[in-house]
């Protein structure tokens, strides 16, 4: 999956207390229990009403985390909700702004510099940017999992780590969007499952004929997106909709037989990855598409992947990250909304976008959403394919005793001919650093990061 789930740890008997849960002990009794989660009921009823109240709410949640005795910065995405955010803070503040974004000049990257320009040459941001090499992105890997503390498969947390070093010769604090997205479906990915389950609702009294055409249409136009989505016709959501956590069908998960060894198959079990999804939906059994979704990748990948990477990649740099969006208030607004306040046939996020139009350019508004892509997986095939055989294919690593030598071999060089498989070298690598960096003979400690240097690759 790429990170630890919820309630998981790397180390056996330690867990995390799960977010809007409190845990007491008494006479050594474990208590836990709920103290918060977003109510479903009572939101407007027209856009109308929602977008009267969704102004000044955003507005609010947004000021009061706008106050600090220090100087505030904003990460700019060149997306809708960090660039309205900005444009909120210049008229509500009479301090300069500075905000910040970093890119990449790679062929097959989408640059965010040239948005987040626009969008601080129209509010007139003091604007910083940089962008990070092959070699700064190896570089810091070693201190990258020191400060996760977990073996977390996550390339933009590195770039996060180098914007907030950035930033913190300006700055102290720093606004983000991250909340938004899940809030108010803002992903390409919320769009396509809804399309895809009202597809699979009128195919459905056809007995699967409508499954078998487009099975039929595909063999002849070869269209990736129906090769992806295609598998998933006659399949319920909860059965495949995983959020960011690995499924049955992810590649550790579908390859156990080979790329395990014998002695460590026993823990590649494919069920323990998606058994919390199963829950989480079962508590949104009775909701909508939409609303499954969100709550699950809400409880999820929100809380233990993109806000852990933000938190501790900013804390690294000793910058406070605040997230307006995750103010309750907010949240508890956007869990009331209809599903077509926030996907509107193909548009996302379709009330923030209408409401905040103002606000926003029109070519960041109308702009295809990327996430904030890093070019990792060239980087792994070629600048830093020596670093990828040193770690992964040395003595040490193999003596783990976790993988197959073939296997491992198999992986790379496909990765190396395809490019298919980024996020499968790097969540090894990043297993492997954490094992050489926590539990190793060479453990390092936290000393500055001009002190730290790189996990030694035994040849």
């Amino acid at each position: 999956m790429g990170y630890c789930g919820p309630a998981k740890t790397t180390m056996r008997h330690i867990r995390q207390i799960e977010p809007g849960s409190m845990t007491s002990y008494a006479r050594g009794a474990e208590i836990s229990r709920r103290f918060w989660q977003p109510r479903r009921r009572g939101g407007p009823g027209n856009l109308e009403e929602a977008a009267e109240a969704f102004v000044p709410l955003f507005d609010q949640v947004v000021g009061d985390q706008l106050i600090s005795d220090v100087p505030v910065g904003f990460l700019l995405s060149g997306g809708v909700d960090s660039t309205a955010m900005l444009g909120l803070a210049v008229g509500m503040t009479d301090h300069p702004l500075s905000s910040f974004t970093l890119g990449f000049s790679a062929p097959d990257i989408v640059d965010e510099r040239p948005y987040a320009t626009l969008a601080a040459q129209r509010y007139g941001s003091q604007h910083h940017e940089m962008t990070i090499s092959a070699a700064d992105f190896a570089d810091f890997l070693p201190k990258y999992t020191w400060h996760m503390e977990e073996p977390v498969c996550e390339p933009t947390a590195v770039a996060l780590y180098y914007i907030s070093r950035l930033a913190k010769d300006h700055v102290k604090v720093l606004i983000s969007g991250e909340g938004g997205d899940e809030a108010f479906a803002g992903y390409p990915n919320y769009r396509n499952m809804l399309w895809l389950e009202r597809l699979k609702g009128i195919a459905k009294p056809l007995n699967g004929t409508l499954s078998s055409s487009f099975s039929f249409l595909n063999r002849f136009i070869g269209s990736r997106k129906l090769s992806k989505y295609l598998p998933l016709m006659n399949v319920p959501l909860e059965s495949y909709y995983y959020s960011r956590i690995s499924g049955p069908n992810t590649f550790f998960n579908s390859h156990t037989s080979e790329l395990y060894t014998k002695d460590f198959s026993h823990v590649a079990n494919k069920e323990f990855s998606v058994r919390p999804v199963r829950r989480y939906f079962g508590n949104v059994g009775k909701s909508s598409v939409l609303s499954q979704m969100l709550y699950v990748d809400t409880k999820t990948s929100l809380p233990d992947d993109l806000l852990l990477k933000a938190d501790k990649m900013t804390m690294a740099n000793s910058v406070e990250l605040r997230v307006p969006l995750l103010d309750h208030r907010l949240l508890e607004f956007a869990a009331t909304l209809p599903d077509d306040f926030k996907v509107r046939g193909f548009t996302t996020k379709y009330i923030a976008k209408n409401t905040l139009r103002n606000r926003v350019p029109q070519e960041i508004l109308d702009r295809k959403k990327v996430g904030f892509p890093v070019p990792f997986g060239s980087w792994l095939r070629v600048e830093l394919k020596d670093l990828v055989h040193g770690l992964l294919l040395d003595r040490q690593s193999i003596a783990r005793g976790y993988f197959n030598k073939n296997s491992i071999e198999k992986l790379i060089s496909e990765h190396s001919l395809s490019g298919n498989f980024p996020k499968e070298i790097l969540s090894l690598m990043s297993l492997e650093l954490w094992h050489r960096v926590f539990l190793g003979s060479n453990t390092m400690s936290p000393v500055p990061d001009s002190q730290v240097s790189t996990v030694s690759v035994e040849k």
